[in-house]
């Protein structure tokens, strides 16, 4: 049995860099990746999907700029060369991640399935099928989370469905695409399609898509995709599927007290994700996890067991890139710079890349009015903006909901293009203490998006 400094468990956003920074201060570090180098984000989220999008809002734009005054004639989706270029990127990224890893001095990186056997010991069966065993006082767990898949559907078991990984291997567009799940994957997925060629009819068992954002917020983004031709029920709940010859499939609904039956040619499977801990042993380390599964850690990032701790998704709570990478600085920051860092009170940004984007941070006007705060709202749809105007695209809007009696910015929705990139020049106002009054007055240049952030907060000051 091998003895190490550190073990981390999964290669995502928090472990590859983790790993190296505990290396470079000295510490023999071990990395166990059961698959390949770079999580979620790299092979089957952030990085191939925003690859695609890309390439989905390319089409739109040929297909609808001869109002703009330029004509294309006869072009086409080439799937095929789609996910070749997807691919490529992602190669990239993977095997520039893996090889910082490999030259690294002090951390060694291997490739297999990773299983506690006491609060000390790691397990880890090779891709050659032999085991071998490591020990470490530090432990990190970053295996990340994988798609839910639903078991109480009758006939689903006799289908063909796709996630959000096998999604990412078509190389045909599907004719009819049959989404089960509202959020930010089913959205971003459905809106690709569709503008890939495909028709698209995307199921939300809740009253509105994005459930936890405020209607109006749901509202718009709703009229945005069904515009582009997308069929969308809410209230709606799945109860039977059925495989018919030549691939095809037949999914029964209930929705707002009908029964609906809809033919497709392909299911992607988008009502969420749950961590990876199944596989990992962890109540013989003695590591509690809540019902979900997800790992109970504290707001270091400690589980209830000392010297282990879990970063990003596998611990549950907002599941994002970014929120990954800033639990590792946190750690890392602790344990090797002996600061004080904690994740309580840190800002939780986040954007869905559909087009226009969403980008959100802080409260909703509904948590606000639930907590009975005194607010006040501001709203300026895009069709106001003179720069979404000038090019061409004024769909979506912006709020910000505002603390009345202290001025401060409490959270903030952008539907529009660039919304994450307008949502954070309010994420920095938020963090710095700058308040709405002063935005209304600021000098920003012209013509840009964000300039338009003087009109928002205007009709708060009439």
């Amino acid at each position: 049995m091998k003895q190490y400094d550190a073990i981390i468990i999964g290669s995502g956003q928090a472990g590859v860099p983790l790993s190296k920074k505990l290396a470079n201060a000295g510490k023999k570090t071990l990395l166990i990746e059961k698959d390949v180098v770079g999580g979620t984000c790299i092979n089957d989220g952030c990085t191939p999907t925003k690859t695609m999008v890309a390439s989905a809002r390319i089409a739109y734009l040929a297909g609808r700029c001869n109002n703009m005054g330029i004509a294309i004639k006869g072009y086409k989706v080439d799937m095929k060369q789609i996910k070749k270029r997807k691919d490529g990127i992602v190669k990239e990224f993977r095997e520039g991640a893996q090889n910082t890893i490999e030259n690294t001095p002090n951390l060694d990186l291997i490739f297999g399935e990773a299983t506690f056997e006491s609060a000390k010991i790691i397990a880890v069966k090779l891709k050659n099928g032999k085991t071998s065993r490591f020990t470490a006082e530090q432990i990190f767990i970053n295996t990340g989370a994988q798609t839910i898949i639903p078991k109480n559907i009758e006939g689903f078991d006799e289908i063909d469905y796709l996630t959000s990984h096998s999604i990412l291997e078509l190389d045909e567009v599907p004719e009819h695409l049959l989404i089960i799940g509202g959020n930010y994957i089913g959205l971003e997925f459905g809106q690709m399609f569709r503008r890939f060629g495909s028709n698209v009819t995307i199921l939300e068992k809740s009253q509105q898509l994005l459930f936890r954002e405020d209607e109006d917020i749901s509202a718009e983004i709703t009229r945005i995709l069904k515009d582009e031709g997308i069929e969308i029920y809410t209230n709606a709940k799945t109860t039977k599927f059925k495989q018919k010859e030549k691939g095809k499939t037949t999914a029964t609904i209930q929705t707002n007290g009908k029964e609906l039956k809809i033919k497709c040619s392909h299911v992607l499977i988008a009502i969420g994700r749950a961590p990876q801990t199944e596989l990992l042993g962890l109540e013989k380390a003695g590591i509690k996890t809540d019902e979900k599964g997800n790992i109970l850690v504290n707001t270091k990032l400690r589980t209830n067991v000392k010297g282990i701790y879990a970063l990003g998704d596998v611990k549950g709570g907002p599941a994002f890139t970014h929120i990954s990478y800033n639990d590792y600085t946190i750690v890392y920051r602790n344990l090797i710079e002996k600061q004080n860092l904690s994740t309580r009170n840190r800002p939780v940004p986040y954007c869905m890349f559909t087009d226009p984007e969403l980008g959100r941070i802080g409260v909703t006007e509904k948590e606000a009015r639930e907590k009975g705060l005194n607010i006040k709202v501001a709203k300026l749809q895009m069709s106001h903006v003179a720069r979404a105007i000038e090019t061409g695209d004024t769909r979506g809007l912006m709020k910000a909901i505002v603390d009345a009696d202290t001025k401060k910015i409490l959270g903030v929705a952008i539907v529009g293009t660039e919304g994450g990139e307008i949502m954070s020049v309010l994420q920095m106002a938020m963090l710095g203490g700058i308040t709405y009054d002063r935005i209304r007055y600021c000098v920003f240049a012209h013509p840009t998006y964000s300039e338009s952030l003087n009109n928002l907060f205007m009709a708060l000051e009439d």
